[in-house]
Formats: C-alpha cells, structure tokens, sequence
C-alpha cells in the first residue's frame, strides 16, 4: 500500500498537469480568435488602401491622351526636328509646363516615334528632360505597341521615384508620338505612415515600390537572381538601386491567402512610433489595371498579448480550483491530526503560558530600568550639550578679552580726532568758515563708521550661534574672522597670505562658529611668532569633491613632542599663566566634529606649525536636502 506522503504527490503532479492543460488550450482558442478578428480587420483596410491607390492613379490616367488634341502638340512631333521653329517648341513646352503645375503632377513631356523627348515641362531646369533618348524604357515600348504604358520606376535624371502614365497621341489614325505624365505617390505614402499596420505595394518583379516603412521601400520580396538584376540595369526601371532582400520568412499559412510571417529588417523612422519587426499577419490583393499587389501587415504582438493574458487566467483560475481541492482534502486530514495533537498541545501551552509570565515579569523590570537610563543619560546629553555651547561662547569672549588692548588702541586714535575736529569746527563756525566745518564733520562721519565696523565685527563674533548649519562662503568666513583680529595683526605687524582655489570652497557648517575656529587657529599662529620681526601667517583654502580643507601654518618655532601629545586636551596650554585658558584648539575641535569634519596639528617640513581642518562641502548637502 503506498505512503500517504506518495498519495499527497502524485495528486499533487496531477493537479499541476490539469493546471497547464487549461493554460495550453486557452492560449490556442485565444490566438485563433485573436488572428480571426485581426483578419477580418486587415480585409478592411485593404479594401481602404486598395480604394485609396486606384483613386489618386485615377485622377492622372486620362492626362497624357488630352494632349492629342492640342494642336501644337501634334505639329510637334509630325514635324522634323530641324523645320520646327524654335517660337514653337518653346510655345509648347510653357504649355507643358502650365498644365503640369495645375495638375499637380512632376513632370509631363512628349517624346517622338525616335525616342527622343522633343517637349516637356521642366524645360527651365539645368537638368530637363529635353533631348534624352528614352526609347529603352517600358512604357514608351508599351505606348507604341498597345496605345497606353504604365510603370513604376526611378528617373534617370534627377532620381526621383514616380508612376509614369504613357499614351500613345494620334493624327487621325497614325501614331506620331507619346505623351507620358510622372505622378508623385509620396503624400499618398505619407498617409500611410500615421497608421499602426504596415503596408507595402509590390510590382510585378517583387519589387516594394511603395511602402509605409520608408526602409522597406525598394527592397526585394524574394531573391533575384543575376540575370534578372542585368535587365533592371538594362532598362534603368529602378536606377540600379542595390534592391536588397526584405528579410521576411513565412510561417504558417492561413484561410484566404493569409500567412504568418517574421520580419527582421529594423524601420527607420517608423519604429518610433510603431514596431515594424517581428510577427504579422500579411493580407494581399492584386491592383485592377496595373500588375501590382498590395499587402497588409497587421501586427500579432496584441494577439500574442491577449491569448497570453486569457491562458494566464485560465490557468490562475485552474490552479485556483486546484489549490482549494489540494486545500480541501488536506483540511480533512488537518483535522484528523488536530485531534490526535489536542491534549498535548493543550499541555504545552499551559506551560508556555507559565514561563511567559514570568518572562513578561521580568522584561517590565528590566524596561523600567532602561527607560530610567534613557532619562538620566537624555538629561545628561542636554546638560553637556549647554554646557559645550557655554565654553563655545567663553572661548569667543576670552578671544576678545586677549583683543582687548589691541581695539582700546584702535578705538583711542579717532576718539582723539573726533575731540579735535568737533573743537575746531565750534571755532570755524564762530569765524563762519562753513565749508571748513563741513569737511570736519565729513571726516568725524567717516571715523564714527570705523569705529562702527570695528565694534561691528567683535559684536558679530561674540554672539551665539543658532547651530544650524548652512551655505558658508569661506573667503567671507576668512575674512571676517581677519576683520576681528585686524588690530592684533596691525599690531604685531604680521602679514596675513591667503591662497584660496577657484571656483571659491564653499563649506557646509554653522558659519559663526567655524569664524570662532578660524579665530582660534589664527590667534594661536600670532602668539606662536611672538618677537618674530617679520612675522607670516600662510593660510590655504582649497575644494576636493565633496570636502574643503582649510590649513593656517605660522613661521615660529613649531610644536614640541610634549605640546603634540595634549594638543587637543582641555586646559593644556603652552602660554604664561593668565594668556589663555588653554580650551581654544579642544573648542574647535569640537565644533568642527559637529560640522562633519576634522582638526589637526602638526610641524611643518620647512618649520613653524600648520593647523589643518576639513568640512563637508555645501554642494554635497544641497543635491541630498
């Protein structure tokens, strides 16, 4: 007897076996439907490109044979050539070329019982038709033997494809000549092109003379052989155009001379709108009057879609009914199993449900104790975070502290010229002097502003900042961080050399306080060059991808072992007791570890020290914001 775990999988492969069963036969009555209804509507167009065509060949058929009764026209070729006067030739040919842009046509011209054309409409142009010997072409042969010509082909002289309409013209009951029309079926073609299925017309060569598809056109249907290619040469039908195979194998065949066809040759232009390779479903339908055919091409992709589409469902469908049968017949054995497995299940709950209380027990202790941790280190964060932002702020008054003397100096010389020019302008307006006065008070405005930028400066340097981080020009950084230590700089007498890379190093930070690390790092080069006596302070500014680099070396005696080991520490400082509080480099490198960057020192090779720092660029965070 075969195990259950058997039983279970042979159903299961039946089950599958159905399932793709009902997907195979619905894909088949799906694309049989779907080429029905394609084929009953390329019948229709066919019929509307068939009407179309025998429309605009129609509305031209009758031109060449009116010109037989023209009079002049027959004079024309029942005259020699040498006693046609030249008054004559020229009164027809401007007659030509009248009736040829009424009728909308692109050329019409006479040719004689030789061959040659004695007459035409583009006897203007350079490149005219007059004098050509045309006796090699079809329809003149056909015109002189049957009365009328037709054929499709490429002129030899400007090498334009037409339809050319020939007739033979009569004096009474003798042939004198023939009258031939060229008609243009590109606006017919044209027409063609906006609608979604291909459509070719082929001549009685299999030659695609007109086509939807300009690179389908003038391509072969079926391989020519080189005879037959020598007797295009021959007769110049197609202007030796290379007539290159279309790429089109059949197949299958159908009811009413359809046939399911593959194309591989890729459109040009066409193919942006729609798709002009792979499986179509081809209707022809020979031309009334002319040895032409014309054939459909309707596109089978939605088809393919559809019957797709109906076997996805009926095989979903299937599988549904077999997923609830598999489902049904597995309940009942669930069941059975469910039974059996009751008591014990029963028993391991209760003792889950014992160990789970005391597991919930213990993770309500062990949360309360966490959530008493996140307050006590949240309140902790909050207290060091103010307590950063209260150095930051010590640090920039200690700056200004160390400044102090050096704006009390700057500040003291226009306060003195403010007494003297404010004395001497009381007594020049006592003696009346008013345009001395004037210039004194011109000058004590251009003193108060100084003053007003320098205390300006300092004021913007010493208040707090918001934290937030934005768009920071670093040359404006630079200099106003080289605006508030102006007086120390005049003081000491330094020279400031800045070298900043283009485009400018735009720098992604609080700009206020990397202005106070700017300070910092340019205070410390100055102290650094004490009793120096030329003192340079070399500061650098470039953009690497997404990072600016700042770097500010001074030209003293460098750092020692000892000052490089606690660089960074709190407190420790290499200046005298009272000078600094020894928090500037630990303030900075702080701040510039919150703007997503670093802070470094070091000896430079040629001597002095050289600070270096990075921030992230400002071009990196507005592309992500």
């Amino acid at each position: 007897m075969p195990s259950p775990r058997s039983l279970r999988r042979v159903t299961v492969l039946l089950l599958l076996g159905a399932v793709l069963l009902s997907g195979f036969i619905a894909y088949a009555l799906a694309q049989r439907m779907g080429q029905a209804q394609i084929q009953a509507t390329g019948l229709h167009r066919l019929e509307l490109y068939t009407a179309s065509l025998q429309r605009e060949i129609s509305k031209f058929a009758f031109l060449p044979g009116t010109l037989e009764l023209q009079k002049d026209v027959v004079n024309l070729l029942t005259a020699s050539a040498d006693s046609v006067p030249r008054r004559h030739v020229e009164g027809v040919n401007a007659y030509l070329e009248q009736l040829n842009d009424r009728a909308g046509t692109l050329s019409i011209y006479l040719i004689n019982l030789d061959g040659r054309v004695v007459a035409t409409s583009n006897w203007r142009r350079p490149d005219s038709f007059m004098g050509e010997d045309l006796r090699f072409r079809a329809y003149f042969r056909d015109a002189l033997s049957t009365g009328a010509g037709r054929l499709f082909g490429i002129g030899t002289t400007r090498g334009e494809p037409g339809y050319y309409l020939a007739s033979a013209l009569l004096d009474g009951s003798r042939t004198v000549g023939v009258a031939v029309t060229k008609v243009s079926l590109d606006q017919l073609e044209q027409s063609w092109s906006t609608v979604e299925a291909p459509v070719i017309v082929s001549d009685e060569n299999g030659v695609v003379i007109l086509s939807s598809v300009p690179d389908w056109k003038f391509t072969a249907l079926k391989p020519l052989d080189e005879g037959t290619r020598k007797a295009f040469d021959q007769t110049l039908q197609y202007n030796r155009r290379a007539l290159k195979p279309l790429d089109m194998r059949v197949l299958s065949d159908l009811d009413q001379g359809a046939r399911v066809v593959r194309v591989a040759r890729e459109g040009t232009e066409m193919a942006s709108v729609y798709p002009v390779t792979g499986r179509f479903l081809t209707q022809s339908r020979a031309l009334p009057g002319t040895p032409w055919t014309l054939t459909v091409f309707s596109h089978l992709a939605r088809a393919d879609e559809a019957a797709q589409s109906y076997a996805l469902i009926a095989t979903i469908g299937a599988a549904f009914l077999a997923l609830l049968a598999f489902m049904l017949n597995e309940r009942r054995r669930h069941v059975r199993d469910r039974l059996a497995a009751r008591e014990a299940l029963q028993a391991a709950h209760d003792e889950l449900e014992r160990k789970v209380e005391q597991r919930t027990a213990d993770l309500s202790s062990t949360n309360e104790r966490l959530q008493s941790e996140v307050q006590e280190r949240t309140r902790a964060e909050e207290t060091l975070r103010a307590a950063q932002n209260e150095l930051v702020q010590a640090g920039k008054l200690a700056v200004i502290g160390q400044l102090a003397t050096g704006v009390a100096h700057e500040l003291n010389q226009p306060l003195t010229a403010l007494r003297t020019l404010s004395g001497n302008s009381v007594r020049f307006l006592e003696r009346g002097d008013l345009k001395t006065v004037q210039v004194n008070l011109e000058r004590i405005a251009q003193l108060a502003d100084r003053m007003g930028l320098i205390t300006g400066e300092l004021r913007s340097f010493a208040r707090k900042s918001s934290g937030q981080p934005q768009r920071v020009e670093m040359r404006a950084a630079l200099a106003n961080a080289l605006s508030v230590l102006e007086p120390r700089i005049r003081q000491t007498g330094a020279l400031v050399q800045m070298d900043l890379s283009q485009p400018e190093p735009v720098a992604w930070c609080d700009g206020n306080r990397v202005e106070q690390v700017l300070v910092n790092l340019i205070n410390n080069a100055l102290d650094a060059m004490q009793g120096e006596s030329a003192p340079v302070v070399d500061i650098r500014c470039e953009q690497h991808d997404d990072r600016v680099q700042v770097q500010i070396r001074d030209h003293g005696p460098g750092l020692s072992p000892d000052a490089q080991t606690h660089l960074f520490e709190p407190f420790f400082t290499t200046k005298g007791a009272g000078e600094g509080l020894g928090l500037g480099l630990a303030l900075s490198a702080g701040i510039v570890q919150e703007s997503g960057g670093t802070l470094g020192g070091s000896n430079h090779p040629e001597g002095g020290a050289v600070f270096h720092f990075t921030l992230p660029a400002a071009k990196v965070h507005t592309q992500d914001d």
